[in-house]
């Protein structure tokens, strides 16, 4: 299967991420803010970096805060450059036009609160909206921080609190725990390409 990925690919994956500390949350959020969304896996990285309390917790934040803004961006750019086809393309016209309407109504909310979300919230249509409609660099960019920055500092926040139940859980039950994230990847990879498909397929079908 195309988007398989071997348990022991995974945990070694997992493990060079949780080495490279700071930088490791840098490369893994730009990634799930982009091209491969991956749920959960940000928040999880988070809590356990700064349950070894080898850096100073907001030190976690910061950098976990960066990579889904570098990552977030990227996806706004793609679409600012593409225009509403680019977002069409990628979501239904329903869904489209939901995100549309939130975002004319909201605007800067309409980026923070869902950036605020925990997952499975799919933050990723705002991303496509706020680039579609040709949304304010600068404020993008400051919605897109203020609520990645709350998740994050309350993730690593809860990583240095519950620090030992959390690395003791994570001692016990590492690979179950990787092995939980690789499938939510997979299933969210497996239904964005349904969706897509269907779209294609909806979109190739003559008009009656």
């Amino acid at each position: 299967m195309l988007f398989h990925v071997h348990p022991l690919l995974a945990v070694s994956i997992w493990r060079q991420l949780r080495r490279l500390g700071g930088p490791g949350l840098v490369l893994l959020g730009v990634a799930d803010n982009s091209v491969i969304p991956l749920t959960g896996s940000m928040d999880v990285l988070t809590i356990w970096l700064a349950a070894r309390h080898r850096e100073p917790w907001p030190y976690y934040a910061l950098m976990a805060t960066l990579g889904a803004v570098i990552g977030g961006y990227i996806t706004y750019a793609l679409a600012r450059k593409g225009g509403k086809e680019t977002m069409e393309r990628k979501l239904s016209k329903k869904r489209a036009t939901q995100v549309s309407q939130a975002f004319e109504r909201w605007g800067f909310f309409a980026v923070a609160v869902p950036a605020l979300m925990p997952p499975p919230f799919p933050f990723v249509p705002f991303l496509l909206a706020a680039g579609a409609m040709q949304y304010s660099p600068k404020k993008f960019l400051g919605a897109l921080t203020l609520g990645r920055g709350i998740r994050y500092s309350i993730a690593a926040g809860l990583g240095y609190v519950y620090g030992n139940h959390i690395l003791r859980f994570f001692s016990r039950y590492d690979k179950p725990a990787i092995a939980i994230l690789v499938g939510l990847a997979v299933i969210g990879a497996v239904l964005s390409i349904v969706q897509y498909l269907r779209i294609k397929k909806k979109e190739a079908s003559p008009t009656p």
